[in-house]
């Protein structure tokens, strides 16, 4: 009697439901190690940056603006002193931008420096009334002297149709080549945040915390995720191997 022709083993992994397996475990391995890891990774990198440079910004004296400017050598969150005087019938309101998780308006006016270049200046918020939709009275700026202190912003990089409500023109994003186009004022690129206790503030923007986050564990979390996805798949075929293996020497 001839005995029955053994299947190959690895005619066992052919199935519908073991190729899917394997095509759903290499492709989340390459998207946790090649997509969701490196955004967790850049994230903590950038917020690193942050940190070191607000932390930096604060060990010495503020620098002046204009100096700055000349330099070239823009980065944010650095730390300057401007004299020069506000012009306040250029006020923009910016909406739609809550602060410390509730509904506010801030305020963004130009500010021009005594060297005659002029630099938009947000100089903080309040918070919304009725519900959210109405502008509250607001502190006024007057068209004087002032020396302020306050942190470099970049512009960003998004510009949305501004809208006239409530005798005010509002924005949306601050973005300085926008403000120019709506106040009729030639703005360079950056802007400045005033910090607390400066002329023409009202609730400063608070500055971020200091503090790293779980972005770095994330990261080494979804590359760990990588790595165990094909592994353990890997284990399972093994196994299989492993148990079917007796079988087969029975049969022969």
């Amino acid at each position: 009697v001839t005995a029955p022709k053994t299947k190959p083993i690895w005619r066992t992994f052919l199935t519908p439901g073991w190729v899917l397996a394997a095509v759903f475990a290499l492709a989340f391995s390459w998207f946790a190690i090649t997509w969701l890891s490196p955004w967790q990774l850049g994230k903590d990198h950038d917020i690193k940056e942050r940190n070191e440079r607000i932390e930096k910004a604060f060990e010495g004296e503020a620098v002046d603006v204009d100096k700055l400017l000349a330099s070239g050598d823009v980065e944010e969150w650095a730390r300057v002193s401007m004299s020069g005087h506000y012009l306040p019938d250029d006020e923009l309101l910016l909406r739609l931008r809550p602060v410390e998780g509730a509904p506010a308006f801030q305020s963004l006016v130009p500010f021009q420096l005594d060297s005659g270049k002029t630099i938009l200046v947000n100089r903080g918020w309040v918070p919304a009334a009725d519900g959210g939709t109405t502008v509250p009275e607001l502190a006024p700026v007057l068209d004087a002297p002032a020396t302020l202190n306050g942190m470099i912003r970049l512009s960003d990089t998004t510009a949305i149709d501004p809208i006239e409500d409530q005798g005010y023109t509002m924005v949306q994003t601050i973005n300085t080549q926008q403000a120019s186009s709506l106040t009729g004022t030639e703005l360079v690129a950056p802007y400045v945040q005033l910090l607390a206790d400066q002329p023409g503030v009202l609730n400063p923007i608070p500055l971020p915390v200091l503090d790293r986050g779980n972005h770095l564990s994330y990261g080494l979390q979804w590359i760990a995720f990588g790595i165990m996805a094909p592994a353990g798949l890997a284990y399972f075929i093994l196994s299989l191997i492993h148990i079917s293996e007796p079988t087969r020497q029975a049969e022969i």
